[in-house]
């Protein structure tokens, strides 16, 4: 079986050197739009033309008011109401085009971060997994993209219109009427202010409820995942409770941002309604004083609504602005995370290997804490296999991770054929190596997905015969659809014994020339892993392995048995030799292996 690894899509996505101040979150946003620049233009120029609409529609309401309505010209009338309505029409055509293309523009900025997100998550090394919340990351991929993508499509464009119609109205006013423009302009500020104050109090309670929203997400997460233990141990009331507090901080936050805009909100109209009234009272006496034609009142007043509008609709955009500013720092913290393990700049692919693995006084731990690994030293010859045995917490698994480069050592080196994997591309490195973990990961997809995941241009004839050999293949083709069979959510419809041999088959397909089976056998019945012990000796034959031995038939299989203790190795030999000079050995085989 040929080996055929797909090839890793890059990202597409180099994040700005800026801070993580507000407006840098801002700003970092709205680089996602540089790929939509052509669109972005076209939305932001029609902005324009609607507001010169917007400017046009009140002075021909002024025409018909004066000379259809006041002198009583029906023609006047009838033509000027022809020429509203054909600008109406043309405004909402433009309108709809408007809409339609920041939404195609907000939309795309989604789609790209949200790649984004997945590229960083899967790029990034399993210690930066092994620390964050599942629910966190949901949060943040889901709810904080999508309130980005508001910020790059609407709320952005109508701080660009509102801001552009307040200018063009103001100078219609001034041309108009200085004195009642000017009177008009005296509460603006106001405004103003009690929009800023509105969005610097608004800000730290969005990033609040984000937060508790993705810790509600997570307990919800883990609930639904651990539904059977939960269950198991009578805890669904225990764990009501825990959703319930969880929920409850998020209901007090949500409470208070909700009084926070009932109480600016209508200040704000408020406001804008006072100014509408001062200009209707002074402008109709001037109206009674002849100083003033009744249309140009109107017409005001419908430029006064038009400036007063983007105002108090930034009661509306700037809790939509703070939240996904707030939501930016949430998902650049993301795109922001180092890898700890990453290609060196100068790292070459590894060619195709024997599969020689040696230890040189390697130490490790995790985080920074207890030391896993204390300067170990092992190797493995072309073809060997090597069974680990050891208490928990002796570094067995973390031998498993060192060698794919899972993560890097602390001190020492591992190297493979020769080379320092840290020398080498990781896609290079562990495109030949085969891995089943100890926790059997299936996706929600076919059998025969599942067996040829990661690889391209498979057979079905090459699917089937990877699957006998781990000994899948009888009960497979019992299941309703043979290997077309949905396995559901992590493999849920299959015994943790065949999940193990998907998994088998899924390494034993990739035909790699290094093998690591973590615990590859602890799942499954003695006839079964007889027969699949039976498949792996003539599968490993050629191929350097690695397993962690739980049974007896392991260690029996294997051409060295090496016993780790405080993250060294204690002792290495043969199965007969250890039971005979190795006090440690024989206490593992009489407490655990001896069947």
């Amino acid at each position: 079986m040929a080996q055929r690894a797909k090839k890793a899509q890059p990202s597409s996505y180099h994040a700005p050197k800026v801070g993580e101040s507000e407006q840098s979150s801002i700003w970092r946003s709205l680089q996602f739009l540089k790929k939509y620049r052509h669109i972005a233009a076209s939305v932001y120029v029609l902005a324009i033309v609607v507001n010169l609409f917007s400017i046009l529609i009140p002075q021909t309401i002024r025409w018909i008011v004066d000379a259809g309505i006041i002198q009583g010209d029906m023609t006047i009338l009838a033509w000027s109401l022809l020429g509203l309505l054909g600008l109406t029409v043309v405004k909402g055509v433009i309108d709809f085009f408007l809409g339609r293309w920041t939404e195609v523009v907000s939309q795309g900025v989604a789609y790209d971060i949200r790649n984004a997100i997945y590229d960083k998550l899967s790029s990034l090394s399993f210690s930066y997994h092994d620390q964050a919340q599942t629910g966190q990351l949901l949060a943040r991929s889901i709810s904080d993209v999508e309130r980005i993508r508001f910020l790059t499509g609407r709320a952005i464009l109508r701080l660009f219109q509102h801001t552009g119609l307040m200018v063009f109205t103001f100078v219609a006013l001034l041309l108009m009427n200085a004195q009642l423009a000017i009177l008009s302009m005296l509460l603006i500020p106001l405004l103003f202010y009690i929009a800023y104050r509105f969005g610097r109090i608004y800000r730290p309670l969005s990033l609040d409820l984000q937060h508790q929203l993705a810790e509600m997400t997570t307990v919800l997460e883990q609930n639904l995942r651990g539904a059977k233990i939960v269950k198991a141990f009578a805890q669904e009331d225990a764990e009501i409770e825990r959703f319930d507090r969880q929920n409850s901080k998020w209901f007090a936050l949500a409470r208070k941002q909700v009084i926070v805009s009932a109480q600016h909100i209508p200040l704000l109209d408020f406001v804008a309604s006072l100014s509408t009234v001062i200009i209707i009272w002074l402008g109709g006496r001037l109206v009674i004083e002849n100083t003033l034609t009744l249309g140009e009142l109107v017409a005001f007043t419908t430029y006064l609504g038009q400036l007063i509008a983007p105002v108090r609709r930034l009661g509306v955009i700037i809790p939509a602005v703070a939240m996904a500013s707030a939501a930016g720092e949430r998902i650049f913290t993301i795109l922001d995370a180092q890898s700890e393990v990453t290609d060196a700049p100068d790292a070459v692919a590894l060619p195709p290997i024997a599969g020689r693995v040696r230890f040189e006084n390697v130490s490790f731990s995790y985080f920074n804490q207890r030391q896993v690994l204390d300067k170990l030293n092992l190797e493995a010859e072309v073809g060997e296999v090597i069974a680990l045995l050891g208490a928990t917490g002796s570094g067995k698994s973390t031998i498993i991770n060192l060698i794919p480069r899972f993560y890097d050592v602390s001190s020492g080196r591992v190297r493979v054929d020769g080379y320092d994997v840290r020398d080498v591309t990781v896609k290079s490195l562990r495109d030949q190596i085969g891995i089943v973990l100890q926790e059997t990961v299936l996706f929600a997809a076919s059998v025969r997905e599942n067996i040829a995941f990661g690889l391209e241009d498979v057979s079905d004839a090459e699917v089937i015969e990877a699957a006998k050999a781990a000994q899948a293949h009888d009960f497979i083709l019992e299941m309703p659809e043979g290997y077309d069979t949905e396995v559901g959510e992590r493999g849920l419809t299959l015994s943790g014994g065949q999940k193990q041999r998907i998994a088998i088959a899924r390494a034993l397909l990739k035909d790699p020339r290094i093998l690591l089976l973590d615990d590859a056998t602890s799942s499954v019945d003695t006839e079964t892993e007889r027969l699949i012990q039976i498949a792996l000796e003539r599968l490993m034959e050629g191929r350097t392995s690695f397993i962690i031995a739980q049974r007896l038939s392991t260690v029996r299989m294997a051409d060295k048995v090496l016993v780790l203790q405080d993250g060294r190795v204690a002792a290495a030999g043969t199965h007969d030799e250890l039971i005979q000079k190795s006090g440690l050995y024989a206490e593992i085989y009489y407490r655990n292996l001896r069947e």
